[in-house]
This record gives structure tokens, C-alpha cells and sequence, in this order.
């Protein structure tokens, strides 16, 4: 369970580094869209797990790995951001979130799904329900 402090760190880590994804590192990732749609945090504040969702990107496996190639340059930036807020700077995990892929899939498969339609002589009587 989650300490008070572990959430709003997150929630503060959350939001700085969705602002640098922005603005701050914009041109670095090929004008990808770049969402953090959630992070979770150790409970001595020292590692990040960042879940993060892509939009225009072809490859996400790729701009995962460059964006873990280009984790010290995104924690300095995030140092910059918050070192008055801040003792130490997590370390950052950056995880590819596949909740929405998923969520897609599901809608797919149930759109899939033929219902047949329902039989003309059965008809439901307040008589028939035992009670």
C-alpha cells in the first residue's frame, strides 16, 4: 500500500515529466506524442516506474528503447524541475503501458460477438418468477 507521501511524489513526478515530454525533450523523439499515464514509486522514493502510452509512433518497442537510451538526459531534466522539491531524484524504469491496446483488442472481440435474436414465444410472466 501506498504511503501518503509516495502518492503525491508520484503525482508530482507525473506531472513534470509529462510537462517534459512536451516541451522539454519535444524534438527528440521524432514527434511522437508521449503520455505518462501513470507511475509508481518505491516506497524510499528512490526508483520510478513510469508507465508511458505513444501516439504517432510506428514503432513503439524502439521509442521505448530510445527512451531509455535517453534516461539521464530525461532525470536531469526532471532535476532541473523539481531539485528545490525534491532531495533525491528517483531513478527512472520507463515501461511501455499496453492498457489501451488492450482495451481496443477487447472492444474488438465484443464487436465481433452475434447475439442471437431472441425467441418470439418465450415471454416472461410476473407469474412464472418464484419469489
Amino acid at each position: 500500500m501506498e504511503t501518503k507521501r509516495q502518492k503525491q511524489v508520484a503525482r508530482l513526478v507525473q506531472k513534470e515529466l509529462g510537462y517534459i515530454f512536451q516541451a522539454d525533450t519535444k524534438g527528440h523523439f521524432n514527434g511522437s506524442f508521449i503520455t505518462v499515464t501513470s507511475l509508481k514509486i518505491t516506497p524510499d522514493l528512490s526508483i520510478a516506474r513510469v508507465y508511458l502510452s505513444f501516439i504517432n509512433s510506428k514503432n513503439k518497442q524502439a521509442l521505448l528503447e530510445d527512451i531509455r537510451n535517453k534516461g539521464k538526459l530525461i532525470r536531469h531534466h526532471l532535476a532541473l524541475r523539481m531539485g528545490k522539491q525534491l532531495r533525491i531524484i528517483p531513478e527512472l524504469q520507463f515501461h511501455l503501458d499496453d492498457s489501451a491496446d488492450y482495451a481496443e483488442k477487447m472492444d474488438d472481440l465484443f464487436s465481433k460477438i452475434e447475439i442471437p435474436p431472441a425467441d418470439k414465444d418465450y415471454k416472461i410472466d410476473s407469474d412464472d418468477k418464484e419469489g
